[in-house]
C-alpha cells in the first residue's frame, strides 16, 4: 500500500449530513436533563440554550472561513501547526484525539443502554458492554469499504436520526393534557440564576459542539470554497431548529423536574405520548442513531493522525492510504484501539463531560482565533474563498463568551481541569520523544 494523497470525493450534501453529524450525536438525547438540573428554571433553561445556538452561529461563521482559507486533509492539526507551531498542535492534538475515542465510547455505551435491556434483560450492564464493542466493531468494517460507503451509511443514518428528532418533537403536540405534568418549580434560597445560566454552559456547549471539526474534510470535499461555508450554514440552520424544538418537547412532556431525573428522555417522552410500544421502537431507533456519531468520527479521527504525520510528529505509516477506498488502515485501527480500550473501564457521561469539555473549550479558541493569524497573512487571498461579515467582531465576540465554558468546568469539577492541564503537559515531552525517534516522512 502506497503513500497517497487524499482525493476530493465529497459534495456539498454529503458535507451537509458530516457538519450535522458531527453536532447531533447523543448529546441532545441526553444533555438536556442536565441542564435542565442546573437551569432550575424554565426561563434560565430556554435562554441558555438559545444562548448556545446564538454562539455556535457566531462559531460556525468562523469556522467556515477557515476552513475555505485552509481547506486541507486534518485541517484541525494542520491550523495549530501552521498559525502557531507543531509542538503546540502535538500538545493539543494527542490529548483531543484520545478524548474524542473517550467520548465515542462513551456515547456508543449511552446508545447501547437503550437495546441492552431488550436483548440481555436478565444482565442489562454487560449486554451494554457487548453491545457497544460490538457496534464499533461493525462500523469500522464499513469504515474499511471505504470513504464513499461510510458517507452513504452516514446519509442513510442521519436522515433516520433527524426522523426520530422529529418524532419526538411531534409529542409535544400529541400527548393528552391529562397526561402533562402539573408542576411547581422551587429553588433554594441561595439560588443564584446567574450562575445557573454559566453553569448550563458546559453541556450546552457540549452538544452543540462539533461543526469546527468539517475543516479536517478539506482534503476530502470538492470545491471547498463554495461547498464548506454553505454546508456549515446549513448544517447549523437544521441544528439550531431541531435543538430548540425538541428541548420545547422535552419540557412539555416531562416538566423540569421530570426532565432534570431521567437519562432515558427519547424513550420516556414517546412512552407517555404514544405508549410502551412505541417507547421501545424509539430505544431501537436511539441505537442507530448512536451509530451515526460513532461512524463520522471513524471518518475524521484518522485524518488528523494524517496531517500529524505530513509534519513528521507521527509514524508515516499513518500516511498510508488505500488508493482506491481512501482509508487510513493505520489512523482507523488505533482510533478504534482507543475506543475498545475505553470501553473496558465504562466511564460515565458527567465524568466525561467534565473533563472533555475544558480541552475542548481551549483547542476551540485557540482554533477559532487562528483566523485572525490567517487574514494577517493573506492566506486564501488568491483564490475564491468565503469571507465572514462584521469581522473581527464576529470571532472576538466568540472568543470572550466561549471562555466563559472554562470557568464552567472549573466551578463544576476543579479537578478535572487540573488533570486536564497535567494531560496537556505531559504532550510536550511525548512530542520531543517522538521527534527523536521517528524520521521526518518524505514528501
Amino acid at each position: 500500500m502506497s503513500i497517497t494523497k487524499i482525493k476530493p470525493q465529497l459534495g456539498r450534501f454529503d458535507t451537509t449530513m458530516v457538519v450535522v453529524s458531527l453536532v447531533i450525536g447523543m448529546g441532545i438525547f441526553r444533555t438536556p436533563a442536565e441542564v435542565a438540573g442546573k437551569a432550575g428554571l424554565p426561563e434560565v433553561f430556554f435562554l441558555a440554550w438559545v444562548a448556545g445556538a446564538a454562539i455556535s452561529l457566531l462559531g460556525a461563521l468562523t469556522f467556515a472561513e477557515i476552513g475555505s482559507r485552509y481547506p486541507v486533509a486534518g485541517g484541525f492539526y494542520k491550523i495549530f501547526s501552521f498559525c502557531y507551531n507543531p509542538t503546540f498542535a502535538f500538545m493539543v492534538n494527542w490529548i483531543t484525539v484520545i478524548s474524542n475515542a473517550v467520548a465515542n465510547a462513551a456515547v456508543a455505551l449511552m446508545g447501547s443502554a437503550y437495546i441492552a435491556p431488550l436483548i440481555f434483560p436478565d444482565s442489562p450492564h454487560s449486554g451494554t458492554q457487548i453491545i457497544a464493542i460490538v457496534m464499533i466493531a461493525v462500523l469500522m468494517l464499513i469504515n474499511l469499504l471505504g470513504i464513499k460507503v461510510s458517507a452513504l451509511v452516514l446519509n442513510v443514518l442521519m436522515l433516520l436520526k433527524i426522523g426520530l428528532i422529529i418524532l419526538l418533537i411531534s409529542c409535544a403536540f400529541l400527548v393528552s393534557k391529562e397526561l402533562l405534568p402539573v408542576e411547581e418549580i422551587q429553588v433554594a434560597e441561595t439560588y443564584n440564576p446567574y450562575k445557573a445560566f454559566i453553569l448550563c454552559f458546559v453541556p450546552i456547549f457540549f452538544t452543540f459542539g462539533g461543526y469546527q471539526q468539517t475543516i479536517n474534510f478539506g482534503g476530502d470535499v470538492k470545491n471547498p470554497s463554495k461547498v464548506i461555508p454553505r454546508a456549515v450554514f446549513i448544517g447549523i440552520a437544521i441544528i439550531l431548529i431541531l435543538y430548540l424544538a425538541i428541548n420545547y418537547s422535552y419540557y412539555t412532556v416531562l416538566g423540569l423536574n421530570g426532565l432534570a431525573q431521567t437519562e432515558t428522555m427519547a424513550a420516556d417522552v414517546a412512552k407517555v405520548a404514544l405508549g410502551q410500544g412505541v417507547s421501545n421502537a424509539i430505544s431501537i431507533i436511539m441505537f442507530f442513531a448512536v451509530m451515526t456519531f460513532v461512524n463520522v468520527a471513524m471518518i475524521s479521527n484518522p485524518r488528523v493522525y494524517y496531517a500529524m504525520a505530513e509534519d513528521g510528529v507521527m509514524p508515516k505509516a499513518f500516511m498510508k492510504v488505500n488508493p482506491k477506498t481512501q482509508v487510513q488502515l493505520v489512523g482507523l485501527f488505533v482510533f478504534c484501539s482507543f475506543i475498545f480500550a475505553t470501553l473496558i473501564f465504562d466511564a460515565s457521561f458527567t465524568q466525561l463531560l467534565e473533563y472533555v469539555m475544558f480541552f475542548d473549550s481551549i483547542s476551540l479558541m485557540a482554533a477559532a482565533a487562528a483566523i485572525f493569524i490567517l487574514r494577517r497573512r493573506g492566506i486564501g487571498r488568491d483564490k475564491e474563498i468565503y469571507k465572514m461579515r462584521w469581522y473581527p467582531f464576529i470571532p472576538i465576540c466568540f472568543l470572550l463568551i466561549y471562555s466563559l465554558v472554562t470557568v464552567s468546568v472549573f466551578l463544576a469539577n476543579p479537578e478535572a481541569v487540573g488533570w486536564g492541564v497535567l494531560l496537556f503537559a505531559a504532550g510536550y515531552p511525548l512530542y520531543l520523544l517522538i521527534k527523536r525517534l521517528i524520521p521526518h516522512p518524505e514528501k
